[in-house]
């Protein structure tokens, strides 16, 4: 799902600065207020946890790939506005460490994995509340893998019709929506129930742990 370098045009990229930077802005206030010495070696520990996660990647039609985020257990723990700086951080490291994910793109994935998806993750579980905390649990990272990857696919499906050659040539990347849309949602509709899954054990061994109420 990551977006790498070279995929965006500027016309994309510089505007979700812009956005992202806000974004951060927001997501900053009061952060120190909550994270104590209990909460900082948890949130290490899931930060971690989704770092690793993301780095399983499995290449995907259209050129992007699919991976699991672990942003849903972040956004359950901590709350939305952790969950995305938390996950901003890791998107940042993986791009400069490992090239998963590019720069230019950086807040692209960020608005769309970090914020997207953890507000996908806290609302998916709070939509589902009444049906018990395996099935809200279960579909809120269900929901924090899908949302995004479908603004994955979007953003990538748009970049023909706005930087091209006067030929019509892409500039960018190459593939339209009717192409992006099946190719990065099919996949990670699965995925999702893996992400699931693996939420929900952690879930319960937080819970057990009492890491999280």
């Amino acid at each position: 799902m990551h977006i790498p370098d070279g995929f965006l045009s500027p016309q994309t990229y510089l505007p979700a600065y812009a956005l992202a930077a806000g974004a951060w802005s927001w997501a900053a206030r009061g952060l120190r207020q909550q994270l104590d010495e209990t909460t900082v070696p948890r949130l290490a520990m899931l930060t971690a946890l989704a770092y690793g996660l993301g780095l399983v990647m499995v290449p995907l039609p259209g050129g992007t790939s699919g991976h699991a985020l672990g942003v849903a257990l972040l956004a359950m723990a901590f709350g939305v506005r952790t969950a995305f700086i938390a996950y901003s951080l890791v998107l940042l490291l993986q791009a400069l460490l490992f090239g998963a994910g590019g720069i230019t793109a950086l807040p692209v994935n960020a608005l769309a994995m970090g914020l997207v998806g953890a507000a996908a993750a806290v609302g998916g579980k709070r939509l589902l509340s009444g049906a018990g905390e395996t099935i809200s649990v279960g579909f809120g990272a269900w929901l924090s893998v899908v949302l995004p990857a479908a603004l994955i696919a979007l953003v990538l499906g748009i970049q023909p019709s706005i930087a091209r050659r006067a030929d019509g040539t892409p500039l960018f990347f190459p593939f339209g929506i009717d192409i992006t849309l099946p190719a990065v949602m099919l996949p990670h509709l699965v995925i999702g129930a893996g992400e699931a899954v693996l939420t929900v054990l952690v879930w319960r061994l937080a819970r057990a742990r009492r890491w999280v109420t």
